[in-house]
């Protein structure tokens, strides 16, 4: 299963998909990663390639796993704070 997940990553750069659909939503939100995924996907079949929804998948993934990072930041500020 980890093997399948490893090469589903490699194919087609999704990697960076996740990578920046984290960092995105890490800085911003979730709607501005998934819109940066779309925005990606539309450039890619602007200039002659296919819309790969795999892609778009990933980073989606990216971006939710991006917000609840930065939930999670939020609120370990916020507990220090209000100690």
């Amino acid at each position: 299963m980890i093997e399948s997940m490893i090469k589903w990553l490699r194919t087609s750069n999704r990697a960076r998909h996740l990578f920046y659909g984290w960092f995105i939503s890490l800085l911003g939100s979730i709607t501005a990663g998934v819109a940066a995924g779309i925005t990606a996907e539309y450039k890619d079949k602007a200039w002659g390639g296919l819309f790969d929804y795999k892609d778009l998948i990933a980073t989606i993934i990216g971006s939710v796993i991006g917000q609840l990072t930065q939930f999670g930041l939020v609120y370990m500020i916020y507990s220090l704070i209000t100690k």
